[in-house]
């Protein structure tokens, strides 16, 4: 099963056939910011990757809009939006996303 795996948490989650990140998150029992309830409308849900892009769903519309607008850089995705079919992406939860009640690794 493709994994997702978090360096700042520390978390490694399995990410479920048509599940979102951010779904397989929740799933595992991590608290994720998603302001907008994971319906691509913000950037809240976003992670910086770090490794396996290329193993990602390509970016929607909505990842595509931020982008053009300078909210979404190229090396972050929202994980409300993306899906990874099959392999292992590793990334970091943003500063400016970090829920204050988790505990995070400092970087």
């Amino acid at each position: 099963m493709p994994t997702l795996t978090v360096q700042n948490l520390p978390a490694t989650v399995p990410v479920p056939p048509n599940s979102t990140l951010l779904a397989a998150l929740q799933a595992a029992g991590y608290d994720w910011m998603h302001a907008c309830g994971a319906k691509g409308r913000c950037t809240t849900c976003r992670i910086i990757l770090v490794s396996g892009a290329e193993a990602l769903t390509p970016p929607t519309a909505a990842e595509l809009r931020y982008r053009s607008a300078n909210r979404l850089q190229e090396n972050e995705r929202l994980t409300c939006q993306t899906r990874l079919p099959e392999g292992a992406v590793t990334g970091r939860v943003p500063e400016a996303t970090k829920l204050p009640h988790m505990q995070y690794l400092v970087e």
